[in-house]
């Protein structure tokens, strides 16, 4: 036998390391896949899916805010809220890191797959992200966008509330007003951080909650509520 020679089974534990990551990563992209289907109704899964097929979830290096990349152990947060729309449980993540897709990819979707991309990233951990694509539905009137973007008025982000504030609408207030009917505990949690977060950052430029934005748009849904009654 040469002394050179080397048995091929020497080299199986490194095939079935590479094996067992590749089975790994499929798993927990598979996983990130069912939470964000979670988010949205059963009656646009299908489209859930296609947006979710262009996202980069196998890319756990993230650009910061300050440029510089960092190594993400998950990609969606373990907290995340429950909600009911129209009868369905929707469970949304709190926080999302993967970046966003390239944009060519982005425009192979049709209209309302890129609401629901525009919706999954108001969950984004930079709040410049979450602006952007708030910005892209402020003229949708969907019932499902709600549950997505009516978090970000009890966010700390003063301009997302003016855009939120610019979003809601006599076009589309009567779904707000539905869905605080159906999650009154929900309701109350967000107008509490409102409260904290005027007291915290807000109340030098509005000494008055009443006159502070977020207290206004939080009247104006409930306004409409009240003339529901």
């Amino acid at each position: 036998m040469p002394s050179n020679y080397i048995p091929k089974f020497q080299d199986t534990p490194r095939v079935n390391y590479i094996f067992i990551f590749y089975l790994h990563s499929v798993s927990r992209i598979d996983n990130y896949k069912e939470r964000l289907n979670r988010a949205f109704p059963k009656a646009i899964k299908n489209d859930v899916e296609t947006v979710c097929s262009i996202l980069p979830l196998d890319n756990h290096n993230i650009e910061l805010k300050d440029g510089k990349a960092f190594n993400m152990a998950t990609l969606i947060h373990e907290q995340e809220f429950t909600v009911i729309l129209q009868d369905e449980t929707l469970v949304i993540p709190y926080r999302l890191y993967f970046d966003e897709p390239v944009q060519n990819l982005v425009e192979t979707l049709n209209k309302i797959q890129k609401t629901i991309l525009h919706c999954i990233y108001l969950r984004h951990h930079n709040g410049f992200v979450r602006g952007r694509h708030l910005r892209e539905l402020i003229d949708h009137n969907e019932a499902w966008i709600i549950p997505h973007i009516l978090p970000l008025l009890g966010e700390y982000v003063y301009e997302l509330i003016e855009i939120l504030d610019e979003h809601i609408s006599k076009s589309n207030i009567s779904f707000y007003y539905s869905f605080i009917q159906e999650n009154p505990k929900y309701w109350n949690t967000i107008k509490g951080r409102v409260t904290s977060y005027w007291n915290e950052y807000y109340r030098d430029k509005s000494p008055q909650f009443k006159h502070y934005l977020g207290k206004k748009i939080i009247r104006k849904i409930e306004k409409n509520a009240e003339l529901r009654e």
